[in-house]
């Protein structure tokens, strides 16, 4: 490999790293810090006495592509992706991220391998991998969210028979549980706080936590505040009714953990086999690609059958409680 393919990697490398510490070199998110000036924080059981982080660092050349793609209808359902991820990055910052891993992927497939079609596929990747990175950080974040709601339900029904209000309820919330229900709810004190109706305000997290249950919420306060009733029982029922889907569904995922690893051998494995046998013996797995036809025929069969073979059983095992 030539001293140019080494200077492209190091140097991608490099860059990458720059542009990671530079994303998250501070801890407060934009809009946050943007509350913060007007509203006084909620403060927490779990938040020690030290100085408030420094602002967040951008790139000198976020803000002029941020002002680029303002108000394109991608960036802004990006935005949203990032949002629900609780990734503290702007549209382009995510998007410099993936350019940036497409190039990295694209000189490593290169020296591993110096195959187009493979160089080219290691490109794809790269430029995906940051997009999987924020739909794994969506579920995990909400299956944590879904997991604390009953808990806050719970703690606003206590509130609420204390005398607390809606407002006052979704503070003790806050103020008492661990993220990210903390900080949506949080977020919802201070929407209200700088002037915006409980609907609205609730309207924002929704869309920020996709979830079934929330919504749930959601629904019995909006239906609460126009035709009235006892809030406290409304939401007693609610929170049992959540606790026993959080409880179904982790015995059904417990009970298909198997089934789900074994999808994801099926897929993943031999893939990895093929790669590795290219590397260890280039000649030999080139002559799929030197049969002709029949060789890429092979490949497309052998992939649309692990497809298939994929969805299939994850089909199988996505039970909806």
């Amino acid at each position: 490999m030539s001293w140019q393919m080494y200077v492209l990697i190091g140097g991608s490398i490099a860059i990458f790293i720059l542009l990671l510490l530079y994303i998250f070199g501070g801890e407060e998110e934009e809009v946050a810090e943007r509350l913060e000036r007007y509203v006084t924080p909620v403060p927490s059981r779990r938040e020690d006495k030290r100085a408030s982080p420094s602002a967040r660092r951008t790139m000198p050349f976020s803000e002029s592509l941020n002002r680029a793609i303002a108000g394109r209808g991608f960036a802004e359902d990006l935005r949203l992706q990032l949002a629900r991820a609780d990734l503290k990055v702007t549209p382009a910052e995510f998007l410099s991220i993936q350019i940036l891993t497409a190039i990295l992927a694209g000189a490593l497939a290169h020296f591993f391998f110096r195959f187009l079609p493979l160089v080219l596929l290691g490109l794809i990747v790269g430029f995906l991998a940051p997009r999987l990175y924020v739909a794994w950080r969506q579920r995990r974040r909400l299956q944590a969210f879904n997991a604390q709601l009953g808990d806050a339900i719970s703690l606003m029904v206590n509130g609420l028979r204390a005398g607390y209000s809606v407002l006052q309820a979704m503070e003790a919330v806050a103020r008492e549980l661990p993220p990210p229900i903390s900080t949506e709810f949080d977020r919802v004190v201070k929407e209200q706080q700088l002037g915006l109706s409980l609907d609205q305000a609730l309207g924002n997290m929704l869309r920020r936590v996709h979830s079934d249950d929330l919504e749930m919420l959601v629904t019995a306060i909006l239906i609460q505040r126009e035709v009235g009733g006892n809030l406290a029982e409304i939401l007693d029922t609610i929170s049992f009714t959540i606790r026993e889907r959080v409880r179904i569904k982790g015995e059904i995922r417990v009970l298909t953990a198997q089934q789900t690893i074994s999808g994801n051998v099926l897929l993943f494995l031999p893939i990895g086999l093929g790669l590795a046998l290219f590397g260890i013996n280039r000649d030999y797995m080139l002559n799929f690609f030197n049969s002709g036809i029949l060789g890429y025929f092979m490949i497309a069969c052998t992939i649309v059958m692990m497809l298939i073979g994929y969805f299939v059983m994850q089909r199988i095992v996505r039970i909806e409680v």
